[in-house]
């Protein structure tokens, strides 16, 4: 008797129930909740499909025409897709679409621009930056010396912005060799040139880390810091780092452009410096994402999901909470929860939340004098919820339902009546894959 491969491997539904269900379960919680993590979002089929496709069987261990196995002729039309679509998008003289992660796609730059233990400056972890831009428990931390910069106090709209006085003078007083820029909790837009300034002022180099904002910069609502080594001075960064799943609704991944002046080094710093053989499923389905965000569709999206992402925080400053900075540029919106109420902590209203239906973070805010596990603040994000074609109004609904959830979060039934609302919300608008 022949086996082919459907009889040795059969759909998960028919040869893993217990793995099935779980998977079922997920499907109701994505599509039956409200999902507000800033660093999250809903993909296309498309992108789905080319996830799960037969690519995940090759090994391609190298660069296009530089393998080290054989069989890949159409897997180097694959990443040479994946790589040119990204150098249109964001106007780049060179890409590297093979990192598995954001902080894959740090590392790597780090090991290309940097020797152990060099000085790095970084924005603050506990003002908006990331766990590889310095955390000790984070290998940024412990193989580079880091020092940071942070944001202003707060002062009614103009406070809590990145405090490029305070970086111009840690840069002078440290000396770095890389100034890095971009932040995962800071809701405003980051302009690149006075960094460069301050940059070239000390002979450091310059890494925009993209991450929660790439999509925006290739939807058009968000300047592109990614500078030129060609035609004269380089007034933006050298290397931008970013995932492609958050904003540029891709799948799970990384990707680095930068300047061709550090094209072979980054290359070299991803493959033999940092990983193995790629994620050539992966990168079949960053390709899809990157023809995506080349719509014009998709500007409208991203322009959708920044309004959405102000009027959230128009309406939830209306129920009683500060919003950090005063208001957002972007699909982002930090919440301080100490003036709606000083006893409530981050902790504890994602909890609360999470039963009412209503995912989202708690993260530390300015200043904080809590820890990042407990923190005085929760983080909101517009992007999944804009996918699936929410906007001004439902926004507005759903800053009624967070303020009435936290005013009632020791009212477990009281949840449960805001978990069906949210319900019936979410079933009116289905993400695109369950559509």
């Amino acid at each position: 008797m022949n086996l082919g491969v459907e009889d040795l491997y059969p759909t998960i539904t028919d040869s893993d129930p217990e793995l099935s269900e779980i998977l079922g379960l997920e499907m109701q919680r994505q599509s039956g909740t409200l999902q507000l993590i800033a660093s999250e979002n809903f993909t296309s089929k498309a992108v789905l499909e080319a996830t799960g496709s037969i690519l995940t069987n090759k090994y391609a261990e190298g660069y296009p025409s530089k393998r080290y196995y054989g069989g890949n002729i159409y897997i180097d039309r694959v990443e040479d897709l994946a790589r040119n679509r990204l150098k249109a998008l964001f106007g780049a003289e060179h890409a590297n679409v093979q990192p598995h992660a954001g902080a894959n796609a740090n590392a790597a730059a780090y090991l290309a621009l940097l020797k152990p233990g060099a000085t790095v400056l970084a924005m603050r972890l506990d003002q908006g930056g990331h766990l590889t831009h310095g955390s000790p428990v984070n290998f940024s931390g412990q193989y580079y010396r880091f020092v940071s910069y942070g944001v202003s106090a707060a002062d009614g709209d103009s406070g809590e912005r990145i405090d490029l006085e305070q970086m111009e003078e840690a840069a002078r007083t440290h000396r770095p060799s890389l100034i890095v820029v971009g932040a995962t909790a800071y809701p405003r837009i980051i302009d690149v040139e006075p960094v460069r300034a301050i940059a070239d002022s000390i002979g450091a180099t310059v890494l925009f880390d993209a991450a929660h904002v790439a999509g925006l910069i290739a939807g058009g609502v968000y300047p592109n810091p990614l500078g030129s080594s060609e035609g004269g001075a380089n007034k933006g960064a050298d290397v931008m780092t970013f995932t492609t799943h958050k904003t540029l609704r891709g799948p799970r991944g990384g990707a680095i452009v930068c300047t061709s002046q550090f094209a072979q080094a980054i290359d070299k710093a991803v493959f033999p410096g940092l990983q193995g053989g790629p994620l050539e499923h992966a990168i079949a389905a960053k390709a899809v994402a990157f023809q995506e965000a080349s719509l014009p569709q998709f500007q409208t999206y991203q322009q959708n999901v920044v309004l959405n992402a102000k009027v959230l925080a128009s309406a939830l400053e209306q129920e009683g909470f500060r919003i950090v900075s005063g208001g957002t540029d972007t699909h982002l919106i930090l919440v301080d929860l100490t003036r709606f109420d000083p006893n409530l902590s981050g902790k504890e209203a994602q909890e609360a939340l999470d039963l009412a239906g209503i995912t989202c973070n708690r993260n530390q805010i300015p200043y904080d004098t809590r820890s990042p596990f407990i923190t005085s603040g929760l983080r909101f994000g517009t992007p999944a919820m804009t996918t699936t074609g929410m906007g001004a109004d439902e926004m507005k609904l759903v800053a009624t339902l967070i303020g009435r959830s936290l005013r009632h979060r020791d009212d477990e039934k009281y949840l449960q009546s805001i978990r069906e609302e949210v319900g019936i919300l979410c079933s009116k608008f289905p993400p695109p894959p369950f559509a």
